[in-house]
């Protein structure tokens, strides 16, 4: 049974160059929850406590983010500085080496597959939910153009402008909902606890914006190596998003690698959207 009450212990891990800010809840087998966009630990809330019934369930702020405390100004980040992140976190949390399964998702896929080239032996199954990668679209110009005028809107209008350039270019100018960093505003009124973290990953959007989104979206994959490694590798797409720009990198590099493609419920945020379903989708992807 769910135990959605399952304690929550945090930590931090001194890492080259920050401090990772780090929660888990539950026993067994290590599940790493990467968020994407502007996201927090926060922002799997719900789902780890609907998992932590069969895993070790971790969740994290990535570098520069929240609790997440740079040791120097902030830069731009790079991927595979990220992914090293996730590496060591495994290392702490699953001492023993057993291997342990990854979710990704949007920018944080990016960094999951970057972590599946550099270190598969520590990993059972990589589960990579629509990572923007545009050097894998038929053509790359058009998301590079975008992600780039993206952040121009910002440069030049701040959050909202940027938000708006976005969510016009993925899904045209008739989309009512927010892109990206963004969380969907949930259809339940959120708890304090959810409230408080909406408000703190709003506070990461200049950074996603400026200093994340440009170089997410533009790494390039490994596909031999990642063909290697297909066997553990999950594509995960929307079922409301599998035509928009930001899914069909997914797709293409399942195509590509031979990795399983799986589809899940909601859109290109399908875990803020309907945590539940969406856990529930991943609980079977993992025990395939």
């Amino acid at each position: 049974m769910t135990d959605r009450t399952a304690p929550t212990r945090t930590g931090r891990l001194k890492v080259p160059g920050a401090t990772l800010y780090y929660e888990v809840r539950g026993e067994g087998p290590l599940l790493l929850l990467m968020p994407g966009g502007s996201a927090d630990a926060g922002i799997y809330d719900r789902m780890a406590a609907l998992l932590a019934d069969r895993w070790t369930v971790a969740a994290y702020d990535p570098r520069g983010y929240s609790r997440s405390v740079l040791d120097g100004g902030t830069g731009d980040q790079r991927v595979e500085v990220q992914s090293e992140d996730a590496y060591r976190l495994i290392e702490l949390l699953a001492p023993d080496g057993a291997p342990a399964a990854v979710l990704g998702s949007s920018s944080s896929a990016v960094v999951a597959l970057d972590l599946l080239t550099r270190h598969p032996e520590r990993l059972h199954r990589v589960v990579a939910h629509e990572p923007p990668s545009v050097e894998l679209l038929p053509d790359p110009e058009q998301g590079r153009k975008l992600f780039a005028a993206v952040r121009e809107s910002y440069r030049g209008g701040g959050v909202e402008a940027a938000l708006a350039t976005m969510t016009e270019g993925l899904m045209g100018p008739e989309a009512d909902r927010p892109a990206g960093g963004a969380p969907r505003a949930a259809a339940a009124e959120p708890s304090p606890r959810e409230a408080e973290a909406f408000r703190r990953m709003r506070a990461n959007l200049p950074v996603f914006l400026e200093h994340v989104l440009c170089a997410f979206t533009g790494y390039a994959p490994d596909l031999e190596a990642l063909g290697r490694g297909a066997q553990k590798l999950v594509v995960g797409v929307g079922q409301d998003s599998r035509i928009l720009l930001t899914a069909i990198p997914g797709v293409r590099l399942a195509d590509r690698t031979g990795a399983g493609l799986v589809e899940f419920p909601g859109g290109h945020t399908g875990s803020t959207e309907d945590p539940d379903a969406f856990a529930a989708r991943l609980r079977e992807v993992l025990l395939d």
